[in-house]
């Protein structure tokens, strides 16, 4: 897998950005997009997880990146 730690740096800063933005928002409105929060981590971390099961099943094969 030749992107893999591309893409976790970048699902993590995205989040980080994400958490900032939503605190932004919270200050601005008194409202907190629960909805919005949990669907956004939810498919951040389903991500990371379809990544690391690739990741254990190339390992596996004993295919290098």
């Amino acid at each position: 897998m030749k992107f893999s730690k591309t893409i976790v740096a970048l699902v993590i800063m995205l989040n980080v950005l994400f958490a900032a933005a939503v605190l932004w928002v919270f200050l601005q409105t008194k409202a907190e997009p629960v909805v919005l929060i949990g669907a956004w981590f939810s498919f951040t971390t389903a991500e990371l997880l379809a990544l690391a099961g690739i990741k254990k099943k190339e390992v596996g094969d004993g295919k290098k990146d």
